[in-house]
């Protein structure tokens, strides 16, 4: 692609993605209750590192973000869908019969403020307007990608909460560590690992350069996960915005009941030098995705 990478800072991402958002809920008629609770899971306080990843991989590729045109108008849509997509995930993670949690991004889960029935619901539309975006998207081979990218990471994502929440239904005859990587690689890593190829599609990315962003993707979803298992040990609910030591409560593998706090910090770094080599073929119009991955390291909430 054309240009040089856009200077538009994390918070501005941020805001696109929720107009974004915002736009694609109202824009379908949905009942007013129905909608009031989508926009209360998809447009509350909250990192969007997935919407983020989609803008920052495509700007590895050149794609000047301030430029007018399908490419861009594309990495909208992909951002707005995959906040969506993990919007649906925290609803129903959160329900009564998941993890059963109050509290999420620092005030009542979704199933709280609106109801168990209409959290369902609205975790149900989610991922289905995320899919009626993408699929609007011009040209259509682009649209067709980036929604078979969604498809995929979603339902592998679900897999990972099977093997998270039903561990005795996936009899696993790894080690221990090598389990939870597989796990994590499903669980936290597939929409990570989606939002880097569908950026990465929308940048026009050839073939080596996608498999450079899906190896990156890979090491910084695990990663992201090795910090949040950290946090949930060492943190609390007024930093995190949510429950913490619920996993341990729950019998729940964790890198640091696996590996211990300093060495799944050793790990976490590991995998974050893992993440930047993978970017070695990127020039200077991959320092954000770089930048985010750094930052992704080092976050306490």
């Amino acid at each position: 692609m054309n240009g040089g990478p856009s200077t538009l800072n994390d918070a501005a991402l941020m805001s696109r993605t929720d107009t974004a958002v915002a736009q694609a809920i109202d824009a379908h008629g949905l009942p007013d209750a129905l909608a009031q609770a989508m926009r209360y899971a998809a447009l509350g306080p909250g990192k969007r590192v997935r919407p983020t990843m989609v803008f920052r991989a495509a700007q590895a590729l050149g794609l000047d973000l301030h430029a007018a045109g399908s490419a861009s108008a594309a990495c909208d849509a992909a951002a707005a869908a995959i906040e969506m997509v993990h919007a649906f995930s925290l609803i129903h993670d959160d329900l009564p019969a998941m993890d059963d949690d109050d509290l999420r991004r620092g005030r009542p889960t979704t199933h709280v403020r609106y109801g168990e029935a209409m959290a369902v619901l609205a975790g149900d539309a989610l991922p289905a307007l995320a899919n009626d975006l993408l699929l609007a998207v011009e040209p259509a081979p682009l649209a067709c990608g980036l929604a078979a990218e969604l498809n995929r990471a979603t339902l592998d994502m679900i897999a990972g909460q099977v093997r998270d929440t039903f561990p005795d239904a996936v009899p696993d005859a790894a080690e221990p560590l090598a389990a939870l990587r597989t796990t994590h690689r499903l669980k936290t890593g597939a929409l990570l690992r989606c939002a880097c190829r569908m950026g990465g599609r929308c940048g026009g990315a050839d073939p080596a350069q996608l498999d450079a962003l899906t190896r990156f993707a890979d090491a910084a979803g695990l990663m992201f996960q090795v910090v949040d298992d950290l946090l949930d040990v060492t943190s609390d609910p007024a930093t995190l915005g949510k429950a913490t030591q619920k996993d341990a409560a729950a019998g729940k593998r964790t890198y640091p009941g696996v590996m211990g706090l300093e060495g799944a910090r050793v790990e976490a770094q590991r995998l974050c030098d893992r993440a930047l080599a993978a970017l070695e073929g990127f020039g200077p119009p991959a320092e954000p995705l770089r930048a985010l991955v750094a930052a992704l390291a080092r976050r306490q909430r």
